[in-house]
């Protein structure tokens, strides 16, 4: 039999397709940008502070024949996530795909009982609100075949203690995605997620620290830590107009270190 010429087949391209990414100009949103991009998504980043990191990384798409651009802006804030989504309208003329990856994980270890209140509503803020606000904001203008993914964790399926806050912030993504997933089905519209274990980027540098690295990577089943292109590489499948018939799933991506039934 003489192969076929290898094009990409329609269920794996994402030619003409709109696209958001939040926490998008470094670690795993970065490496979900090019991915997009790569498989001919415009790709527009949500950033909070890093200006310099965002526009390099808009050059970058931009050199790969896509459109992009960034907006910065704290999630927490419901305006911000609005004018995220109205810029991807502005722009882009619509929005298909929107990526929330924007989050943060409070580095110091607090038991609950010593937990703050500051420090318990801004991981909620950080977290939580965030997600709803750029779920929300996205629902109004996907249109029918949109993908709305984000980015778990582990700690929102086993807990994680003395970071109770994160652990929380998780556990309701998880509960939320399988709630809008339900809600959204009916117009062939997919909420799902993807729930990282250890990421090799700068927010756990804290914890790799000296021999930290590898011995968490020592209690990992498959005996590494998994890059930001890993967990990239799940969430833009999600993207996929292929996974149609995904919703509200959690997509573990941990190495086989946690294994929910």
């Amino acid at each position: 039999m003489t192969p076929s010429s290898h094009t990409i087949p329609a269920p794996f391209s994402l030619t003409g397709c709109r696209a958001i990414v939040t926490g998008g100009s470094r670690g795993i949103g970065a490496a979900v940008a090019h991915y997009l991009a790569d498989l001919g998504a415009d790709v527009g980043i949500g950033y909070q502070s890093r200006t310099a990191d965002a526009e390099q990384l808009v050059g970058a798409l931009e050199a790969k024949g896509v459109r992009a651009f960034a907006l910065a802006g704290d999630l927490g804030d419901p305006a911000a996530a609005d004018a995220l989504v109205a810029e991807a309208v502005r722009v882009f003329g619509g929005l298909d795909i929107a990526v929330h990856n924007a989050g943060i994980w409070p580095t110091d270890d607090v038991p609950v009982h010593e937990m703050s209140d500051a420090r318990w509503r801004r991981t909620m803020r950080a977290n939580t609100d965030a997600m709803f606000h750029v779920s929300r904001a996205a629902a109004r203008v996907l249109g029918d075949g949109g993908r709305i993914v984000h980015v778990a964790s582990t700690a929102g399926q086993r807990g994680e203690a003395f970071h109770a806050d994160y652990a929380a912030s998780k556990g309701a993504m998880i509960s939320f995605v399988k709630s809008q997933a339900i809600e959204l089905a009916t117009r062939g519209i997919t909420v799902n997620a993807v729930a990282p274990g250890w990421v090799d980027t700068e927010m756990s540098a804290i914890p790799y620290a000296g021999e930290g690295k590898a011995r968490i990577a020592a209690s990992i089943p498959n005996g590494r830590i998994a890059t930001a292109e890993d967990v990239a590489w799940a969430v833009v499948a999600l993207c996929m107009p292929g996974a149609r018939h995904l919703v509200g799933e959690i997509v573990n991506v941990n190495g086989g270190s946690v294994l929910p039934g």
